[in-house]
């Protein structure tokens, strides 16, 4: 019988991480090749310094996700380098904070177009090449959509942006049904982590651990915390998986009018 750490063996697959050269991305993209896998990264900046880790360094192709000629040009230069795809981590995405009365209709197209269309578009590029490519004996390919806990809830300063995500949980589901079971389409949706963009939404040091407070686990997750749900999902661990979207996110957001209630409640 195998071991745990023998399902987790990603030897001989290739991975694409969008949005993989800072971030959660690029944790994502290290926590991976530290499996064993061969990753491509893609974003429109090539990254400071290079994403590696002891083993490998991921292969990086300047690109806009949003651009479908440039998501074709990333599938078919990893299918150059490695000769397949197995494993998708639409990661790409983001919006900064906007009051959603006055914010411009082609901001709304671009943040709809990098959260939802993008991710969909690559998905269809890389479906059609596992379906040419021979399934040399491994496992089942894997999309996993990278969601966020904006797309489950209220998104105030953020209409776009959760209107995309919830999309996207959406698109997960259908993909996997129309699409099975040539290939697992799965989606993890983020809670608040702490990455280098993290000042800019919750502010200092004491804005990180007063935002966790109001989370079961009372701290702000890591971006390692999600990565090695990733490569959970994307393992044969999670064979019968697909169609699901599963929460990382420290236990989620309680209710805010227990914080604003004036009513006796229990100690």
């Amino acid at each position: 019988m195998s071991s745990a750490a023998d399902s987790l063996d990603l030897t001989g697959r290739v991975a694409i991480v969008t949005g993989g050269t800072k971030g959660l991305g690029r944790v994502i993209a290290q926590t991976l090749m530290t499996a064993g896998a061969q990753v491509v990264i893609c974003a429109r900046n090539a990254p400071e310094k290079p994403v590696a880790t002891n083993e490998r360094e991921a292969t990086f192709i300047a690109a806009d996700v949003r651009e479908p000629d440039q998501v074709q040009a990333v599938v078919d230069a990893a299918v150059a380098e490695h000769g397949r795809v197995d494993i998708l981590i639409n990661n790409a995405g983001g919006a900064p904070l906007t009051e959603s009365a006055t914010v411009s209709p082609r901001f709304n197209d671009k943040i709809i177009a990098l959260n939802l269309t993008a991710p969909l578009t690559f998905s269809q590029v890389f479906f059609r090449q596992i379906s040419d490519q021979d399934a040399a004996d491994l496992p089942t390919p894997v999309i996993v959509n990278i969601s966020s806990v904006s797309g489950t809830r209220p998104n105030p300063l953020g209409a776009a942006y959760g209107a995309a995500k919830a999309g996207l949980n959406n698109l997960t589901q259908t993909l996997a049904h129309e699409w099975g079971p040539d290939v697992r389409v799965l989606g993890v949706t983020v809670g608040l982590i702490v990455t280098e963009e993290a000042g800019g939404v919750y502010g200092d040091e004491d804005g990180v651990a007063a935002v966790g407070q109001v989370l079961p686990m009372r701290r702000m997750g890591e971006p390692q915390e999600v990565a090695n749900a990733v490569l959970f999902l994307v393992s044969p661990m999670a064979a019968w998986m697909s169609g699901t979207n599963i929460e990382v996110h420290g236990g989620g957001e309680g209710p805010a009018y227990l914080n604003a209630s004036t009513a006796e409640l229990p100690s």
